[in-house]
């Protein structure tokens, strides 16, 4: 095996031993070949260098271009989490082909302008952990968040919102270590898309960018064994844990900072019906920025994975927000960024939970997460038809 420095990695290359992290976590196995996805995550956790298999060093490193590195596999499916014992049964899915369920997401990652924002992604978010700290330690120069907001805004140009929202939820750089960071980063760009449908001038779309960045910088004063832990949290914890709206409230009040990032900051988990903290606000004593930013927030923890189940698509989010989204948030709002998400995936390709694959052709107003599919076969399914309640979109394809 050979010891080569992170900078001089390339695609194909083989892990000869695991690679962990600082705080011990294994960021990749031994025998793994390396993707360039792998490698701009091993500049995130600011690893110097790994130990690769000789004989894949000399085959990426052949001076001859046919002995180039291999063409990169696909990412594999990420298995979903078995459902909780209390769950209700769902029909079994009949089977389908890997091909098909899998060739959009696949053929996205793959494309060169994913694999560039999946570069940028891990560069901003190693550049958010240092502007947190900067604003921890009290430094309040100008020039700190116009730089962190140029790296977003430099994500979010020249894509269409599918685009923003496929590359955040198919972007595998996420882990325990940098959640707070890539939710935040997740979080600015939702809302800038949120600002973009209700016609925002740039100026207050730069301000709700901010907001998303810095609406969690309190979750660095949390202790990492509390805000991490994957068993259940004891109230003492659930506490301490909710106390980061304070905490960042705190740290980015005696800043310059528009007064409207501040209190996204304090506000995003304040609810319009009043079931919300730090403060139990309601409606309009809410900020109408830190209204947004709860939105983004929700729709972003519920699409990442967590220990206790896969990632939920963009219409399950839909449904859950459907449930009660129009009593906990601002109704203008959330009714904007619903229809506006579901027209995103409309025309998509979808999975319904008994293994029926089809296409979204027609949404239904009234009830945006349950749109007419039309099937494979060249049937008809709409899921707003009481026979068909006990059906629902699985995931998008």
């Amino acid at each position: 095996m050979i010891k080569v420095s992170t900078s001089k990695l390339k695609s194909g290359m083989v892990t000869a031993k695991p690679i962990k992290s600082k705080h011990g976590q294994e960021i990749a196995p031994a025998q793994v070949t390396l993707t360039s996805q792998m490698i701009a995550r091993l500049t995130f956790y600011r690893i110097d260098a790994v130990y690769i298999t000789k004989d894949s060093y000399n085959r990426c490193n052949a001076p001859d271009p046919s002995a180039a590195a291999p063409i990169e596999p696909l990412p594999e499916e990420t298995p979903a989490e078995e459902a909780p014992q209390d769950a209700p049964e769902e029909p079994a899915p009949a089977a389908v082909p890997e091909s098909s369920t899998h060739f959009y997401s696949q053929r996205m990652q793959a494309s060169p302008k994913f694999q560039a924002f999946q570069t940028s992604y891990s560069q901003n978010i190693v550049n958010l952990m240092n502007n947190f700290n900067e604003l921890i330690d009290g430094n309040d120069s100008p020039n700190l968040c116009k730089d962190l907001l140029d790296d977003a805004s430099d994500m979010f140009a020249s894509k269409t919102s599918l685009e923003i929202f496929d590359m955040i939820h198919n972007n595998n750089i996420r882990s325990v270590d940098d959640t707070v960071y890539a939710h935040s980063l997740n979080v600015a760009l939702i809302a800038r898309a949120i600002g973009k449908w209700l016609h925002f001038s740039l100026g207050d779309l730069d301000t709700l960018t901010l907001a998303g960045l810095l609406h969690d910088i309190g979750k660095t004063q949390i202790p990492p064994e509390i805000l991490n832990k994957q068993d259940s949290l004891t109230d003492e914890e659930f506490e301490t844990i909710r106390s980061h709206a304070k905490l960042g409230y705190s740290i980015l009040k005696p800043t310059r900072l528009d007064t409207r990032i501040k209190l996204a900051a304090l506000q995003h988990h304040e609810r319009f019906d009043g079931s919300g903290y730090p403060r139990h606000l309601s409606g309009d004593e809410i900020d109408d920025f830190a209204s947004i930013i709860a939105i983004a927030d929700v729709y972003d923890a519920m699409t990442a994975a967590r220990s206790y189940r896969a990632p939920l698509c963009a219409f399950q989010v839909i449904s859950a927000f459907e449930q009660d989204g129009f009593q906990k948030y601002n109704p203008h709002v959330i009714y904007t960024f619903l229809k506006r998400v579901a027209n995103c995936y409309n025309n998509s390709r979808v999975l319904l939970n008994n293994g029926t694959t089809g296409s979204v052709v027609f949404l239904n107003e009234s009830k945006l997460s349950r749109p007419i599919i039309k099937t494979d076969w060249g049937d008809l399914i709409d899921l707003c038809d009481p026979e068909n309640k006990e059906l629902f979109i699985r995931s998008i394809l």
